[in-house]
């Protein structure tokens, strides 16, 4: 395994090395099934390039759910093979694959009427709990139980008495989904992939009919490099048509985008010990423990306006409050909302016009000899998608190669956690950081946090909290620059951290203290230090603007205020 440190010069070196020889596979798509797909070919031994427009998980792998579960609402649909491929990868993920970024966290389903329900809820939950033991991967998660309503209550004060007669509680796991696609994508640079972000595909090679490679802008620069690959993914997920129409084929699939909207809202403002699931009119809503946060979504519901920054409007806002103040004993304001995102679903196209019927099951497509397209699915079966897209790119490689190993692979950070974790007050002690603050770290970064104390030990300021948002560390906005890939001030704000989320001013706050760290690491001049303090600004303003407007279009207007940096 090389170095995994994603730093300017890596950037730099990978550029090179994308325009220098012919790869094996050239991944296009940094969200979670690129990433996956990346660390799936080079880790079967192919040589590898994965390239992203924006960055890291900067469209739907960055504003999802943050959930890894097999989907009660596919198992009602009686799509048995879906939920249980789901709840083996939750289990991998668990045991195995990071358990540094992935844990489980418990969930009311709120039981309404006598008898009836609780049998054909708890049956669902009961064979929920089976396919994820009969995986092979279910036992890390406590089973099911049912509860009376007192109990639940005591459990969820914040429930209304009359809106349930009694609950079941069962597990499923949550992850922060941005920070995961991040550590993917180290993973894979650790074994040897070329990767670089903010690098735009804005053609395709072409030898007759056959696709040979890409061109590549980097946005950074503004230079283009020619990069040659016997086989090409598109891994692009809502943009999968757009960028299939750079080759002159819409492909066999249509992608359609379903926009999820979240509210993020102080823990104290609901009083659980436990997440809350809620059936709605056309799907399910969740109430999410998210540190000293809920975040409650979401909706689904067409979108066709801008894909890069899809907008929440007022409408959303007030469906997703008015849905959980339904069983809320103290009602949620807009006061109350500390933060705001929506992400887009990439559904494969059904025969219903209802975005919350379409496929959510993924396909795997040879679009033009040279080319494969995956598109659909779930975050959570990110690594089968990956295995099933390089399996095609194998094929079309006309060669045999060796299966899939990424099963057995953990994650960056996951090696050696379980034990730091048993001596987090020892680690607290040897460097000199509180207990809670080493938690912190070691849940973000698993035995990685390491790496994140070495730069405290250097320089002992950036143990102290960033300003504006006391849940992290300076040094945490250091490392995103100079170990994370995080080029812009958003990058660090929005994805590395959840500060764009996660505070009432949605970072604004945090901004001139963590660019003038990154600026340190990243060599920013002050005329480029002041410049992305004030697009930060002004994406946070166009983003407060959208959520005042009463419909998708004028939000969108609104959010495309803002040009990209």
């Amino acid at each position: 395994m090389r170095n995994a440190t994603l730093g300017p010069e890596q950037r730099r070196a990978a550029l090179a090395a994308l325009a220098a020889s012919e790869l094996d596979v050239l991944v296009v798509g940094g969200g979670v099934v690129g990433a996956g797909t990346t660390l799936d070919a080079v880790t079967r031994g192919f040589s590898v390039g994965l390239v992203e427009a924006q960055d890291w998980a900067s469209g739907t792998s960055s504003r999802s759910s943050k959930l890894i579960h097999g989907g009660l609402r596919y198992l009602e649909m009686l799509d048995f093979a879906l939920v249980r491929e789901a709840l083996k990868e939750r289990g991998l993920l668990i045991e195995r694959l990071a358990p540094h970024l992935v844990r489980p966290v418990p969930f009311l389903y709120p039981l309404t009427g006598r008898g009836w329900e609780r049998f054909y809820a708890g049956s669902g939950i009961a064979l929920y709990d089976a396919m994820s033991y009969s995986s092979g991967h279910g036992r890390g998660l406590p089973p099911h139980r049912h509860l009376t309503r007192r109990h639940a209550l005591r459990i969820a004060p914040s429930l209304k008495k009359n809106t349930l007669v009694g609950a079941i509680q069962y597990y499923d796991a949550q992850v922060d989904d941005a920070r995961f696609v991040t550590t993917l994508v180290r993973t894979a640079a650790s074994f040897g992939a070329h990767v670089a972000n903010r690098a735009r595909v804005v053609g395709f090679l072409r030898e007759g009919e056959r696709v040979t490679g890409a061109v590549v802008r980097d946005e950074e620069s503004g230079e283009q490099i020619e990069v040659r690959a016997s086989q090409v993914v598109n891994a692009t997920g809502v943009w999968t048509d757009e960028t299939q129409a750079m080759v002159g084929e819409r492909g066999k699939f249509h992608v359609t985008a379903s926009k999820g909207v979240h509210l993020v809202v102080p823990k104290d403002r609901i009083q659980s010990a436990s997440g809350i699931i809620l059936r709605t009119e056309n799907s399910v809503l969740f109430v999410i423990p998210w540190g000293r946060h809920w975040i409650i979504g979401t909706t689904d519901t067409a979108w066709n306006l801008d894909k890069a920054h899809p907008a929440a409007s007022a409408t959303d806002i007030d469906y997703v409050l008015g849905r959980a103040n339904r069983v809320l004993t103290t009602e949620l304001t807009r006061e109350d909302v500390e933060g705001v995102f929506a992400g887009l679903r990439p559904l494969l196209s059904g025969e219903s016009d209802e975005t919350s019927k379409l496929s959510r099951e993924h396909i795997v497509a040879h679009a033009v000899p040279g080319l494969v397209v995956v598109a659909g699915g779930k975050y959570t079966t990110y690594r089968v998608m990956a295995m099933d897209a390089v399996d095609a790119a194998l094929h079309g490689l006309d060669r045999r190669g060796p299966a899939s190993c990424t099963e057995t692979i953990p994650l960056l950070g996951a090696d050696g956690f379980p034990a730091l974790w048993n001596g987090r007050a020892r680690l607290a002690v040897s460097s000199g950081l509180h207990v809670a603050r080493v938690e912190h770290l070691l849940s973000r970064y698993g035995s990685l946090a390491e790496e994140v104390i070495d730069l405290i030990e250097k320089d002992r300021t950036l143990g102290l909290p960033l300003e504006g948002a006391d849940d992290y560390l300076r040094a945490e906005i250091v490392y995103a620059a100079s170990h994370e890939g995080a080029i812009h001030l958003e990058d660090a704000l929005a994805r590395r951290t959840r500060i764009g989320f996660e505070t009432f001013d949605r970072g604004v706050g945090s901004a001139r203290p963590a660019a003038e760290l990154m600026a340190q690491t990243l060599g920013w001049d002050e005329g480029r230090l002041e410049r992305e303090i004030a697009h930060y600004n002004a994406h946070i303003a166009a983003e407060r603007a959208s959520q005042l407007q009463p419909d998708d279009q004028s939000a969108d207007a609104a959010r495309m205020g803002v040009p990209e940096f």
